[in-house]
């Protein structure tokens, strides 16, 4: 297939993923299907920086408006680019630093902020699913030391700062994930996770967060595949009543819904492919992630029909990168230095290795 760069079509709705570190003739074509709307990356699309600039550069130049490309890149165990990067520590340490230095801690967020955003820009990507804003109950087997804290005033105020840190150096922020996953054991990479906790628990304390982002500018959020069965028998993901009676009209958020894989085994119990993106997108998500099945994306672009409407497309558009810093420069500019000596002093204080 002859592809004309730059062809002019509106995204979709849909995020998919590529194989390996060059974009190939088929992905390019799956790309080019109009349901798509951006591409996620994972660390085996990641070699070395001027790699990941030419990759990020092959799939922008496919589309106008551009594709969106995301990773998840939020500091500690779930950093998907090392090599070149600034190692970011887990969200942990800047709750533990909070604990004795508030003022010190949303200073150092949003300095965290800035430099995993500006460092990822600098490459071509667009955002990062971050921040995480579940509580740590500490029993979670998936989120863990991803969490600011328990408290839930704490992780509002270092993920604002931390979106505020993202927001300056021109990214959008991904809130994750609604209405909180953070107090059940499961991983729902693997198993199916119950929350059988009632509605006014979970919005006293793990949708507080959410609300405080969402009251200053929040771009997106990221529901759970989660099921709360005194509020709904669905995932939060496939849920009208949750994505839209809770967040859109109970907490005003007006910013994209962006589903969480549709290939994790808490979703997979709903349907095919095709019928959990297409469930997904009628409860309410702008964007639905399909990732490490190539078949069932394939299977989602051949089947589903759906078209979302001028809001949901504006909503995605905000998600496109607004400024960036060359990656050469990066190690002279003042902001960089500031964040990178932060960080320095956060993994000599909490028992860190260095990660620079």
């Amino acid at each position: 297939m002859n592809i004309p760069a730059g062809k002019a079509m509106s995204l979709g709705s849909v995020m998919v993923d590529i194989e390996g570190t060059t974009l190939q003739p088929h992905e390019a074509e799956r790309l080019m299907d109009p349901l798509v709307a951006g591409v996620i990356l994972f660390s085996r699309n990641f070699e070395s920086v001027e790699q990941l600039q030419a990759l990020t550069e092959s799939i922008h130049a496919l589309r106008h408006p551009r594709l969106l490309i995301a990773v998840d890149h939020e500091g500690g165990r779930v950093q998907r680019f090392r090599s070149g990067f600034t190692r970011i520590p887990p969200m942990r340490v800047l709750g533990q630093l909070h604990d004795h230095n508030p003022r010190q801690s949303y200073e150092a967020a949003e300095k965290i902020g800035w430099l995993l955003a500006t460092e990822l820009l600098s490459v071509g990507v667009d955002f990062s699913f971050a921040p995480v804003v579940d509580l740590d109950y500490g029993g979670s087997k998936v989120i863990g030391d991803r969490s600011f804290s328990m408290n839930p005033v704490t992780v509002g105020q270092l993920g604002f700062h931390l979106m505020k840190g993202m927001r300056k150096a021109g990214m959008a922020s991904v809130a994750k994930h609604f209405p909180g996953h953070g107090f059940i054991e499961a991983d729902t990479h693997t198993e199916i996770a119950v929350d059988e906790r009632p509605f006014a628990e979970i919005q006293q304390k793990d949708m507080q967060p959410f609300l405080t982002l969402i009251e200053n500018g929040l771009d997106a959020v990221m529901p759970a595949h989660v099921i709360y069965p005194k509020v709904d028998k669905l995932p939060a993901g496939f849920s009208t009543h949750w994505l839209q009676t809770v967040l859109r009209k109970q907490c005003h958020f007006e910013g994209a819904i962006i589903s969480d894989d549709m290939s994790m085994q808490a979703a997979v119990e709903y349907g095919s492919a095709s019928e959990r993106v297409l469930k997904a997108l009628q409860a309410g998500c702008d964007l639905v992630l399909v990732c490490n099945d190539p078949q069932a994306a394939d299977e989602v672009l051949a089947k589903v029909d759906w078209h979302a409407g001028p809001l949901s497309h504006a909503r995605l558009i905000r998600l496109h990168a607004h400024q960036k810093v060359s990656y050469s420069k990066l190690p002279y500019h003042p902001l960089w230095q500031a964040a990178v000596t932060v960080i320095d002093n956060l993994n000599k204080s909490y028992g860190q290795q260095e990660l620079i």
